[in-house]
């Protein structure tokens, strides 16, 4: 991650002091400590924060002293932000002083706000799980908590009633170790049988959030899918991620097709740069699928609010026929003065095919809905130009950029650092081989398809899979069992009833190395 660390003295806020060279980044050196004579007081941790996060997206991360053509601002809308004062009191912190400037970029199609996306991370939970495969102890923002490891949603039943149901829980959380899976209905929480919708600011959707996200050991009543009653208690705790839930191998019409379920990008090489338990997953995977000879490849992104960019690109790499390797896999846009220096911050702008995967696939579906974004979306649009790629379910998330990270340190009075916060801040957009992108309204289906969430990974009752299992064998997606689908117990999850806490984004932690590389700053 990149460093950008400095105490900030009011002597210097109005003379906006910068780094020095065009490859150095902001660090203690940076900005010197208030001497008596000079009759100023250091500012707080937050207005260090808000200073140096305005600085890199706004102004420059390196500066290249005089030549203030030189300076390099990170942010992708940067040009559509006017001035600011990040330590005006209108801004009680830096959250609200981000959420100010992302609400300047306009989209152009529809006019209204572009930037959805941008955040800052107090924890660092977002580099631990999506770089290093890790959920660690920061995962809910409190020390030494963890997490369950699962996803629920409430869904309403064809009499109008409200349940909790369980969307997914990674194989190796305290949840997946307990065998709780999709499908599962929350009856009870701590004994509290009060778990019907009341709306998003309700007592029960509350009590339901935050036991599912909470940071205390939860006892669960659930009704499992063949109508059994269980109870559980689950406590938080650190978990390796794996990020494909369930996977199979079909045989329709004599023909091999295969299956998996992957919920997040977690990377396939660590900020270390060994190889992390999703590539070694990965790598069996598809081995499995290639054993197999199948030739057809349905991959359930329904979940999948996206990661790591080396993930997109180690599945798009899988999935593609031999005559992809070599060709352009996909390009990077920056903003006008990043582009302008690409070669000497080590800025990537193309990305091509290793190689192709091997397997002959006919045809490629990904099964996706509105959660399913960025790094998601990245990898079904840089297949299009190659292979035959089919899409079920809702329009997609729309995520067409993403994130470098930048990590925001300060220095106390004995020259210690302290992380302040990661910056993501929209840094990047992607387009594919044919230079297709822009999907900042979601990329839609090919076919309309119901989410029926009591249905287990893998039944092909499940909407999306009876439609694909249609198309194979009838040549045309369409619904042969409405009266089994009109009397599903369960439809489509409301959404938002219980906001996922998950990442939504891509970013390229590679970028940071190299430019940290190049910089001379120390990487996490």
């Amino acid at each position: 991650m990149i460093h950008a660390s400095a105490r900030i003295p009011l002597a210097f806020i109005s003379s906006a002091v910068c780094c020095c060279s065009l490859l150095a980044s902001c660090s203690k050196k940076d900005h010197a400590k208030p001497g008596s004579s000079q009759g100023t007081s250091t500012q707080t941790d937050e207005d260090s924060l808000k200073y140096l996060m305005y600085r890199i997206m706004q102004v420059t991360f390196a500066d290249g002293g005089r030549d203030k053509s030189s300076s390099l601002p990170t942010y992708y809308w940067y040009d559509q932000v006017p001035s600011l004062n990040p330590f005006s009191t209108s801004y009680k912190d830096a959250d609200a002083l981000l959420d100010a400037m992302i609400g300047y970029p306009v989209n152009p199609t529809t006019g209204g706000n572009i930037d959805r996306y941008s955040f800052l991370d107090r924890t660092g939970q977002v580099s631990d799980e999506i770089q290093n495969g890790v959920v660690d102890a920061t995962f809910s923002g409190i020390d030494n908590t963890g997490s369950l490891g699962m996803e629920a949603t409430y869904a309403v039943d064809n009499n109008g009633k409200s349940h909790i149901v369980v969307l997914y829980a990674d194989k190796n959380s305290p949840a997946g170790k307990l065998g709780i899976n999709r499908g599962w209905e929350i009856l009870a929480i701590n004994g509290d049988t009060s778990v019907s919708y009341d709306g998003p600011d309700g007592t029960n959707v509350t009590n339901a959030s935050n036991a599912i996200y909470g940071t205390s050991a939860v006892k669960f009543r659930f009704l499992t899918p063949d109508n059994k009653t269980v109870e559980y208690t689950v406590s938080p705790a650190e978990y390796k991620v794996n990020p494909i839930l369930f996977d199979t191998v079909y045989t329709w019409n004599a023909k091999k097709i295969g299956y998996f379920v992957f919920y997040t990008f977690s990377s396939t090489y660590d900020n270390t740069g060994k190889a992390t338990l999703t590539k070694q997953l990965l790598d069996q995977e598809f081995n499995k699928l290639k054993s197999a000879g199948i030739s057809d490849l349905i991959v359930d992104l329904r979940y999948n609010g996206g990661g790591s960019v080396l993930t997109a690109e180690y599945l798009d790499s899988a999935m593609a026929p031999a005559s992809a390797a070599g060709q352009l896999m996909y390009q990077y846009y920056y903003n006008d003065k990043l582009t302008k220096q690409t070669s000497l911050l080590g800025l990537e702008s193309k990305v091509y095919f290793p190689g192709g995967g091997g397997l002959n696939l006919d045809n490629v579906f990904f099964i996706v809905s509105r959660s399913t974004a960025s790094a998601s979306e990245l990898t079904i649009n840089n297949l299009k130009p190659y292979m035959q790629v089919k899409l079920v379910g809702d329009t997609t998330f729309g995520k067409p950029v993403g994130f470098i990270d930048f990590e925001i340190s300060d220095y106390d009075s004995t020259g210690t650092s302290h992380h302040l916060a990661d910056l993501y801040a929209i840094d990047f957009e992607t387009k594919n081989s044919r230079g297709e992108g822009g999907y900042f309204e979601g990329i839609p289906p090919d076919a309309d398809a119901i989410d029926y969430v009591h249905y287990a990974w893998g039944d092909l009752q499940d909407d999306n899979l009876h439609q694909i299992q249609n198309y194979l064998q009838y040549g045309s997606f369409s619904r042969t069992g409405t009266e089994r689908l009109s009397g599903s117990r369960l439809a489509n999850p409301i959404p938002g009833s219980i906001p996922s806490r998950r990442f939504k984004g891509m970013v390229n932690y590679q970028l940071s190395k190299k430019i940290n590389a190049l910089m001379g700053a120390k990487v996490r």
